[in-house]
């Protein structure tokens, strides 16, 4: 079975509910004006991309990665913007969403497109591009992975203590009022919280107020549903597809039958997930609220975001330098002055094992 039958196998199982890929495509609003948030995310993103170029092409000599993706300098409210703009929302239509990098094999390079195919028309590159053997979607994120995980676990550990010490102080300092008969229900429900359990049990704070000791009764049935809210919460950091992009990703797929892959790049690791496996996961409703969660992000102006917990992806770099980073003034045609941060320098090493079994190679 070819790539795209896999693909469109999968996809046909997926409800649409969920995601629509047969619906037609909403043309995003172009945006009035940029901010200097969105300028400093677009260079980590640049630097991010250019960490794994650099990674991939100093470690292997069987492959070579070429830039692809679209990475124009020009911002909402430079000239030109307008139709910069309208021509990218066609290229979405025509084509899909270009993967920043495609990894082709050293035998298909073309030396005389260079490592930079990003400006060449789709009538120059587009034969060249489907002897691809991968395009990947970089992403970056301003997160540490080691000391995020570590926060999150001593922050695990200090909610299952808290949980356990109000169990105790409710059933020692206030059993007598449980033992009414319109409360006993609660009894049975603070002896099942153990440390075996304690991840998956839930109920509804009862709202007692009649006087000051319920009163302080119901706080502590406040605190310990919070504590356990906190300890199901999520303590892994995610690879974040907006849903809206795999429909054109998927287009781009169609268009040139070309596996896709996502890579994270984190300042001290890099994970990655194959679109296939990211499609795979949403198959399955029982994955929803273990291994992926959707929702709206803050980050991506409340857009519905897949959230894939790491332990779904694989590390393929454990060490990254990072970069030097500056201010930068940018004075727009209109007289707008904007102060981002740029980033430069900076490397990743890659687990090359790792790295070729989700790309499903043996050379490198």
């Amino acid at each position: 079975m070819s790539y795209l039958d896999e693909i469109n196998e999968i996809i046909a199982k997926i409800p649409t509910t969920l995601i629509d890929f047969d619906a037609p495509r909403v043309r995003a609003r172009k945006p009035s004006q940029a901010a200097s948030n969105f300028i400093t995310n677009k260079e980590q993103g640049d630097w991010a991309e250019n960490v794994i170029l650099h990674a991939i092409n100093d470690s292997s000599t069987a492959f070579r990665a070429v830039k692809y993706g679209k990475s124009d300098d020009i911002i909402a409210g430079d000239d030109g913007f307008a139709d910069f703009y309208e021509s990218f929302q066609d290229e979405l239509d025509r084509i899909g969403k270009r993967p920043d990098i495609l990894l082709f094999k050293a035998s298909d390079y073309c030396e005389s497109l260079g490592p930079d195919i990003s400006k060449y028309g789709e009538d120059i590159v587009d034969n060249y591009v489907k002897k691809a053997i991968a395009g990947l979607e970089i992403r970056s994120s301003s997160f540490l992975v080691n000391k995020y995980e570590q926060y999150m676990q001593t922050k695990v550990l200090k909610n299952i203590e808290d949980a356990l010490n109000i169990k105790n102080l409710i059933l020692t300092q206030y059993i007598d009022l449980l033992q009414n008969k319109n409360r006993c229900k609660y009894i049975k429900v603070l002896e099942s919280i153990t440390h075996e359990t304690i991840d998956t049990i839930d109920f509804t704070v009862p709202g007692y107020n009649a006087n000051q000791r319920l009163k302080e009764l119901n706080d502590l049935f406040k605190d310990l549903k919070k504590s356990l809210k906190d300890i199901r919460g999520r303590s892994s950091l995610s690879i974040t597809p907006k849903v809206e992009d795999l429909t054109v990703v998927n287009k781009w797929i169609q268009t040139f039958g070309v596996p896709h892959y996502y890579f994270q790049v984190f300042f001290d690791k890099v994970h990655a997930i194959s679109f296939k496996d990211i499609l795979s996961l949403l198959v399955n409703p029982d994955n929803e609220g273990d291994k992926y969660y959707i929702e709206g992000d803050v980050a991506n102006q409340m857009k519905q975001v897949i959230k894939i917990g790491l332990k779904s992806t694989h590390e393929i770099a454990e060490k990254v330098e990072e970069p030097d980073h500056k201010s930068i003034r940018r004075e727009l045609t209109r007289g707008q002055l904007l102060f981002y941060v740029t980033f430069e320098k900076g490397y990743t090493y890659l687990k090359v094992n790792s790295l070729k079994s989700v790309l499903g190679i043996s050379e490198w």
